[in-house]
């Protein structure tokens, strides 16, 4: 497996955004067995959490695409 970075800041952005670079972050590492999303640091208190249900929801919609069995 592995583990791959998103810049915090992008919670910052619109919805749309989270989702494009939450899919530029899988396509980076391409397929595999598995990996670990994270952020590069935490998550700041002014982030709406609605930005971080948008990321995860990506996450874990566009994930299996890379997964490789």
């Amino acid at each position: 497996a592995l583990q791959g970075n998103l810049d915090p800041s992008v919670l910052l952005a619109q919805p749309e955004v989270i989702r494009k670079e939450a899919e530029r972050t899988l396509a980076s590492f391409g397929a595999g067995e598995g990996h670990v999303f994270n952020l590069g640091h935490g998550i700041t208190p002014d982030v709406d959490p609605g930005h971080l249900a948008a990321l995860i929801d990506a996450v874990g919609e566009l994930s299996p695409a890379y997964h490789q069995n």
